[in-house]
């Protein structure tokens, strides 16, 4: 594992990069300046770059935040999320037709087009879990005692994530819940990083691929899956559990995941 001062040090074999947005690009409040002059110099050099999140909503609802955000167009070609792929199953009734929606209203173009089989928990066939009904909400208990009466439903976990950092705070995911309802014995099926199956939407097994993240359990560990170089930005999710970058090791270690690079921000 190599510590990076600059990507311009290791970028020129690599035809395509995999960059992770929350924690990488943005706070979710605005961008990362240097982490934009990054797609700006790739971009300079004919690499692809694609964007893959775990955002548990469709591509262009993603692509109208980062528009918000002030990302130029010339960078939003490719955004991939964890809502999308578990859209096109939802849209499949993969899991069965009456869904039960926990997480926030924002969300519900996850499944748009098949809105009339939203119905409650009690008479839903599955549940789609996107998140938690309100962002600010710090304990699980709650949601605990709403699904411990239900774990003979499959939940549909459309982002793995446990938690993200919204400028300074942090806020839990679809990923908590998630885990949460494997405790009390539910069956969890999971759309996203690191799961394999969307990585085969991104690249094509002949590109020389660098996946960019701040997550561990998900950015780092889903570039081991698919046995591609990763960087791991660790000024990200994980900056509470570095106090200095020689402990990087040792918290790959407890992940258990590998990584080629590792930089405090991206930066080229």
């Amino acid at each position: 594992m190599r510590d990076l001062n600059h990507l311009s040090e290791i970028f020129q074999p690599y035809d395509t990069f995999i960059i992770d947005l929350w924690g990488v690009m943005h706070n979710g409040i605005c961008l990362n300046s240097k982490a934009v002059e990054v797609l700006e110099k790739l971009s300079e050099n004919s690499k692809n770059i694609i964007f893959l999140s775990n955002a548990p909503r469709p591509s262009y609802k993603v692509i109208e935040f980062l528009k918000k955000l002030k990302m130029d167009d010339k960078f939003l070609s490719k955004v991939i999320t964890s809502g999308e792929a578990a859209m096109q199953a939802i849209n499949q009734n993969k899991f069965g037709k009456r869904f039960y929606h926990l997480g926030p209203s924002r969300d519900n173009s996850l499944f748009e087009k098949v809105l009339t089989n939203k119905t409650s928990l009690e008479n839903c066939d599955y549940i789609i879990c996107t998140g938690l009904f309100d962002d600010q909400e710090e304990n699980l208990n709650f949601y605990k005692e709403l699904l411990k009466n239900h774990t003979s439903k499959k939940l549909v976990c459309t982002n793995p994530d446990l938690i993200v950092h919204k400028g300074d705070v942090e806020e839990l995911c679809a990923g908590a819940i998630a885990r949460t309802f494997e405790k009390l014995g539910g069956k969890v099926i999971y759309y996203g990083k690191p799961y394999k199956e969307i990585y085969n939407m991104c690249f094509d097994s002949n590109e020389k691929v660098l996946a960019i993240g701040d997550n561990l359990r998900t950015d780092i560990k889903g570039a081991n899956n698919v046995n591609i170089d990763s960087l791991f930005i660790y000024n990200g999710v994980h900056k509470k559990e570095i106090k200095n970058y020689k402990e990087i090791s040792t918290l790959l270690e407890k992940y258990n995941v590998k990584a080629t690079y590792f930089q405090k921000e991206l930066k080229w």
